[in-house]
């Protein structure tokens, strides 16, 4: 049953995103797609053991290649994709207890929450960017995708 709430509740997380962000009505089950296959990336990876950090970037990468291959094949950028992908994946939790620490004067429990952040938006980068690169080296060799 966590499984399947964990991809029932991404999927609503990234789709809700998309309509945030005004992405076309088509493409709203797709980015909804993206978003829950990196956040089962990130689970998996998470219940297996994997360090929160290697479990991120792993997703955001899966995020990105799939926002890639949905871009070529919806003929649409894939900041379309990519942005509603990594919604569930974004920090927000340990930023407000961050945030709520240094309000309450609890700077060393704050600096942590505030470090594991920083690093876990970090690691979503990083995970983008191998994701370009690799996608870029595709390119140079001219492999076609999704056909």
């Amino acid at each position: 049953m966590t499984i399947l709430t964990n991809m029932l509740f991404s999927f609503l997380a990234a789709a809700s995103f998309g309509i945030m962000f005004n992405v076309p009505k088509k493409l709203l089950v797709k980015c909804g797609t993206v978003g829950m296959a990196g956040w089962m990336v990130y689970y998996f990876l998470s219940e297996n053991s994997v360090d929160p950090l290697a479990s991120t970037v792993a997703a955001s990468f899966t995020i990105a290649v799939i926002g890639h291959v949905y871009a070529r094949l919806y003929k649409t950028p894939v900041i379309i994709f990519t942005i509603a992908g990594i919604i569930p994946l974004v920090p927000g939790g340990i930023a407000y207890r961050a945030m709520r620490a240094f309000v309450q004067n609890d700077y060393d429990n704050a600096m942590s929450l505030a470090a594991k952040a920083f690093m876990i938006s970090g690691s979503i980068a990083l995970g983008l960017i191998l994701s370009d690169v690799f996608y870029q080296l595709l390119l140079r060799k001219k492999v076609p995708i999704g056909k």
